[in-house]
């Protein structure tokens, strides 16, 4: 690291950042009329989206030079998640951001730290609802301060899920499958529109299981938080030999710790896995 600095320094300053952020693209959406944008013909962008990435990444590339940043408007190279020798920052300044642009409230920005693939650090601020999330590895996570905890759920058809859905809709059966299974196996489902606040939610007893796939800057820090307070992050299907676990997004599943295991099986008997 080219700073001697504890992860709760650096917890401390992805949350500074994640605030000044959230400051940023309230005040686009609130006093300019929102220019937007497509990437790869499919995926909504924003202006504010480039505008807090470019904040976010250049504020970590002075503080610290020397470390890799992975995120989704201005380096979103999933090569870096692999190269696991130098710190690595994972960023998504604008998570939901179709609810941005349509004037919801779940929005979030996203920032984790990583090293040699384990992600130490986490923050995901709400900035519409004035929530901070974060958690330093081994040390518990918060919600605006205080300690928060998953929802302690025990059976499957007791407990509410979200999952969400590609911007392309080319393969949607198995996605389609999984939906099925669960719906009729669980309490209901809610579709939020952000991952990060998604697993935030399970992490704090709003939801009680996740799943979905997703990119290592949709769910790196929320994934820490919700494992912080206590809940089971995984996949239900296998994640590649020496590719870190933390970051990989394809089947992830993250619940409370009891439900984990039946809903993994549902997941996978749906999937065909098994």
């Amino acid at each position: 690291m080219s700073d001697p600095v504890s992860l709760v320094d650096i917890t401390d300053f992805a949350e500074s950042l994640a605030r000044e952020a959230g400051e940023l693209i309230q005040q686009e959406r609130e006093q300019n009329t929102l220019r937007t944008d497509y990437k790869k013909q499919t995926e909504l962008v924003t202006h504010a989206d480039v505008m807090a990435d470019e904040f976010i990444t250049g504020a970590i590339r002075q503080r610290f030079p020397d470390h890799r940043i992975l995120s989704e408007e201005t380096m979103p190279d999933l090569s870096q998640a692999e190269e696991l020798e130098t710190p690595l920052w994972i960023v998504d300044p604008i998570d939901g951001t179709v609810n941005y642009a349509y004037g919801h409230p779940q929005v979030a920005v996203s920032i984790a730290y990583a090293e040699k693939g384990r992600v130490q650090a986490g923050v995901v601020h709400a900035p519409f609802p004035a929530e901070i999330f974060r958690a330093t590895r081994g040390r518990g996570a918060t919600l605006n301060g205080s300690s928060i905890t998953h929802s302690g759920a025990t059976v499957p058809r007791e407990s509410l899920f979200a999952t969400g859905f590609p911007y392309t809709k080319d393969d949607l059966e198995p996605l389609v499958k999984r939906l099925d299974a669960m719906i009729h196996q669980c309490r209901d489902l809610r579709r939020i529109g952000s991952a990060a606040l998604d697993i935030c939610w399970v992490a704090c007893g709003r939801l009680d299981i996740y799943y979905e796939n997703v990119s290592p800057w949709d769910f790196a820090a929320a994934r820490l938080i919700a494992l912080e307070a206590g809940a089971t992050a995984g996949h239900f299907s296998d994640v590649p030999d020496g590719y870190p676990a933390d970051l990989w997004g394809r089947d992830i599943l993250i619940s409370a710790p009891e439900i984990w295991e039946p809903i993994r099986a549902i997941l996978r008997s749906a999937s065909g896995y098994e």
